[in-house]
């Protein structure tokens, strides 16, 4: 039997019951149903050279982990990771920074991933690597001489080949990418980009008949696969959760005032000072809701070694101010801003309690925030989810009320809509959005990758 091996740069602890990111949620609940092993960074530095893996096995998931090397790690995750890619993917062209001494710290680091990972693999394991601090991987592996099917997923958005092509060593990293068997995406759209790019002439991939692409020696197929939720377990702990001690306290803190809700890293990609924004438009324009909602932002700081990140916390913290100053009464704050982890089954209780689901990034991959509200929500009353368009998740959720993250009014007009929306609308709405959650659940994500990836190996050998 075929045994997945993830890699990903940092692994989920696994002594925790849940993880805040979207990727580590996800990939948990991937290796969850199936097993298999999950390697990564544990989150510490090391002044020396890095040991081998710590392995440890809980809940059928073996997890091999180890330090990065200090000297290494600020120019690879800070450098060129968080000041080059990530900005560069969300075409947030105005953070992006090249220098090439990251750009080979990128290269060191994917290396040692390689040499580390390489005593644990097996004959018959799928390799299956995420997001984009691990592109070279698959090469690195290549050059040791593993044959092993290789496949990597991007859980971010890919740009369009005009803005990739800002980057000096573009070229490199879409070589990189073509030493996989299988490469995923969330969307359609991120795919369109990967193929007009490994089809420019300087790359000299050749689209065939199937939608593969011929590179050299090698066919990579490429395509879009989704990423999902464990649809049950959010709306079970959703439920067990609700008549929760802390839920009380959240509910008599309301005092009967409908909660809008939003859930996000601290990231400019998020789009929260423009969502701050529209907040402020909503009280201004739509007297009705004033004294009558509570808008909480839960907001988990990040990247702390990055300055646009200590920049947006200080803006966001400047306009919670502002508009409690503008719009607040004794007995009303209008808007709460936690910069803290709020544990996975208070949160979704929070999302079921929460009239509004507001997630309104300027860019996103997917955005699993968006379909975790959907699957909390209590069918006989559910609440209404006003989604960025810019979103991966709006290619399947178009029963939300879709908006625009740059149109601040639109914004507004869009919260508006859902706190006012009627109940048959509200119910007909969260079935017609449910189903497709329960189509395209994370076990139906892991088995469609997984599929393929393992059908590359009985190709080669046929």
């Amino acid at each position: 039997m075929t045994r997945i091996v993830a890699v990903s740069n940092r692994v989920a602890d696994p002594g925790q019951s849940g993880a805040a990111g979207g990727l580590a949620v996800g990939l948990h609940a991937a290796l969850e149903k199936g097993g298999g092993l999950w390697f990564g960074w544990n989150g510490e530095l090391a002044d020396d050279e890095p040991q081998a893996p710590d392995v440890q096995v809980r809940r059928g998931i073996t997890y091999a982990t180890f330090a990065l090397g200090r000297a290494l790690f600020d120019e690879y995750y800070n450098g060129f990771c968080n000041n080059t890619l990530w900005p560069l993917f969300h075409y947030r062209a105005g953070f992006f920074e090249y220098h090439r001494a990251q750009f080979e710290a990128y290269a060191a680091v994917n290396e040692q991933f390689a040499h580390k990972l390489a005593p644990l693999l097996e004959p018959d394991d799928a390799i299956w690597v995420h997001d984009f601090h691990l592109i070279p991987l698959g090469a690195c592996l290549r050059r040791a001489g593993h044959t092993q099917p290789l496949g990597f997923f991007l859980h971010t958005p890919l740009p369009s080949f005009e803005v990739l092509r800002a980057l000096p060593v573009y070229g490199q990293l879409l070589t990189h990418w073509c030493a996989y068997d299988v490469v995923g995406f969330q969307t359609k759209r991120d795919l369109h980009a990967f193929v007009e790019a490994v089809s420019q002439p300087e790359i000299g991939g050749q689209v065939l008949a199937d939608g593969s692409i011929r590179y050299r020696d090698r066919v990579v197929r490429a395509g879009v696969f989704p990423i999902g939720i464990d649809v049950a377990k959010c709306a079970e702990l959703a439920a067990a959760n609700s008549d929760s001690r802390k839920l009380d306290d959240i509910r008599a803190s309301l005092r009967a005032r409908r909660l809008l809700i939003s859930v996000d890293r601290l990231d400019y990609s998020k789009g929260l000072p423009k969502r701050f924004q529209a907040y402020d438009q909503l009280l201004q324009r739509y007297e009705e809701h004033r004294g009558n909602v509570v808008f909480m932002q839960i907001a988990p700081r990040t990247r702390a070694g990055v300055r646009a990140y200590t920049e947006i916390r200080h803006e966001l913290e400047r306009a919670a101010g502002s508009i409690n100053g503008k719009y607040g009464e004794i007995d009303w704050v209008p808007l709460r801003y936690l910069n803290r982890v709020v544990d996975r089954g208070t949160l979704m209780a929070m999302f079921r309690l929460a009239r509004i689901g507001l997630v309104t990034p300027l860019r996103d991959g997917m955005n699993l925030v968006a379909k975790e509200y959907v699957a909390s929500q209590d069918p006989a009353d559910p609440g209404v989810l006003v989604l960025s368009t810019m979103a991966g998740a709006a290619e399947e959720l178009g029963d939300a009320v879709l908006v625009n993250p740059h149109d601040v009014d639109a914004v507004a007009d869009g919260i508006h809509q859902g706190l006012r929306m009627p109940l048959e609308e509200r119910r007909a709405r969260h079935a017609a959005m449910l189903r497709v959650l329960r189509d395209n659940d994370i076990g139906a994500w892991r088995d469609r990758f997984v599929g393929a990836l393992v059908a590359t190996a009985g190709a080669r050998s046929s």
